[in-house]
């Protein structure tokens, strides 16, 4: 969507997010508190995608700063932790129709969180807004309920193993043992109440009160390792964005220890040393190579600045995603995930907790075997696209190890084929994974079929490729947004 006299736009996973943000700028607020807004209020009618017991990371770029990455993504626990009490993690098979995954949930999945840390930070430091403004239209959604979209009823029913693994995470998503379907309503009074307590008191209680004892309790005394010692160690931690060329502009993303940002700046450096616009043969021959960078040196290196300069050097679960911009230059571009959720609730908290040490995407080489303390390596990576200096396309994905994929195809619609944000955004996508292309419809596959490429073909869009949520300053300085129908995602305009 474009128009004439704008303020602003946001793109998020759900109408009603969306709309959360759009008030905010109608509000005063500038493109960082339509961000937090939109994610706050994603609580409610995302419950499944994100948490106050998630993490993630928010990109900014506001006029006369350096570009600032705020990683508030989640930590390995076990501070303190007895391992020798630790419960097994259960293993979940959802179905994506026409793919497969294994999820493991339980007490022993979840990490230290950083959303109310991180969200705090954002509003603090950037915000125009009070925090207890952006929280209330998000506590009402919460108090009042949302209806189940044909999307959210969608992810209800692939993932209704783990909302029903446990008594608590039942009552809320699927009463009765039944899942909730499109046109029910998912009520959160409990944590209608919390998130009133986090806009007036911030994240103290999360990481040092009440709020932070009743869940580490709750936890280990179901066999998880999450102890008050690392909830009250954690911290929100600044860092600088990873900056790559592509077609005369300078992308911004995710630095390590997250792993998708590294990933896609590589992409994007093959990709610009080759004429033309790339087609699908030669992005999925990237996206082979690229996956090829993530060995166990990859891995293990995350944590060492030398070893990402010379990675770049050598260059030529379930998780929700906001984009923001605004008429006066700012620009910001927040993940989270609460990867595909644990199926922990602790009672009289309605914070619903991550199973982070759970996913296997997270975890190639084994489970349980980051230190306590250490921020989990992560695919999502919230990206910025400067023309000029200025911001271009705001964008980032939901979709685990999709993401990296979903956010460069995108980035090649807007940028070598010239398609509006939201025409990118619904674009078909491929997606390269253990020798196999998946496809979406539309997808030309003759190319790929020439080049002998095992296919796996989708009957129909789906979110298996990820859920990419993008905002657009055109050259004229109209302003565009496109939601992810994968995801049931929307884009709402702010007039002037």
């Amino acid at each position: 969507m474009g128009g004439g006299r704008q303020r602003g736009v946001v793109a998020a996973g759900h109408p009603v997010s969306a709309q959360a943000g759009a008030q905010a700028l109608r509000a005063g607020g500038n493109a960082v508190d339509g961000a937090i807004a939109a994610i706050l209020a994603s609580l409610a009618a995302e419950p499944l995608l994100t948490a106050l017991g998630a993490g993630g990371y928010m990109l900014v770029v506001a006029p006369g700063r350096d570009p600032v990455l705020l990683d508030f993504f989640v930590e390995a626990p076990g501070r303190g932790a007895d391992h020798r009490t630790r419960s097994e993690l259960i293993p979940v098979t959802v179905s994506f129709g026409d793919a497969v995954q294994v999820f493991n949930i339980g007490a022993a999945s979840v990490g230290a969180y950083g959303v109310p840390a991180g969200l705090h930070d954002a509003s603090v430091r950037f915000g125009r807004l009070s925090l207890a403004e952006l929280v209330a239209p998000a506590a009402r959604l919460a108090r009042d309920g949302v209806t189940v979209s044909r999307e959210q009823a969608y992810l209800f029913e692939i993932l209704e193993g783990i909302i029903t693994a446990t008594p608590e995470c039942a009552a809320l998503f699927a009463p009765g043992g039944v899942a909730l379907a499109e046109g029910d309503t998912v009520r959160q009074p409990e944590l209608a109440g919390t998130l009133e307590r986090f806009g007036e008191e911030g994240p103290d209680p999360f990481y040092r009160g009440d709020i932070a004892t009743a869940i580490v309790r709750w936890v280990s005394e179901r066999g998880g390792t999450l102890t008050a010692e690392d909830l009250a160690a954690y911290r929100v931690i600044e860092r600088a964005p990873v900056r790559v060329r592509y077609r005369g502009r300078e992308v911004l993303t995710n630095p390590p220890p997250s792993a998708g940002g590294i990933l896609i700046a590589r992409a994007l450096a093959w990709l610009q040393d080759a004429d033309g616009h790339p087609d699908v043969e030669r992005i999925v021959e990237v996206m082979e190579r690229t996956q090829e960078q993530r060995t166990p040196e990859f891995l293990e290196g995350l944590d060492d600045p030398a070893f990402v300069r010379r990675f770049l050097a050598r260059a030529p679960g379930t998780t929700t995603h906001v984009s923001a911009i605004d008429a006066d230059g700012w620009a910001c571009s927040v993940t989270t995930s609460n990867g595909s959720c644990s199926g922990i609730v602790v009672p009289g908290t309605g914070v619903h907790l991550n199973n982070m040490m759970g996913e296997q995407d997270l975890n190639p080489m084994g489970f349980h075997r980051h230190p306590p303390g250490r921020r989990m390596p992560s695919m999502m990576a919230p990206t910025i696209v400067l023309r000029d200096g200025e911001p271009e396309l705001v964008l980032g994905s939901a979709g685990s190890n999709r993401i990296r994929s979903a956010i460069l195809q995108t980035i090649i619609r807007v940028i070598d084929e010239g398609l509006r944000a939201g025409e990118a955004v619904q674009a078909p996508r491929v997606h390269f994974e253990e020798g196999v292309v998946y496809a979406e419809p539309g997808v030309d596959t003759a190319p790929l079929e020439r080049a002998q490429r095992t296919i796996a073909r989708f009957r129909e869009r789906n979110l298996f490729f990820g859920g990419v949520q993008a905002v657009e300053r055109d050259r004229d300085g109209l302003l565009w947004g496109g939601g992810d129908p994968r995801r049931g995602g929307a884009a709402v305009t702010v007039e002037a």
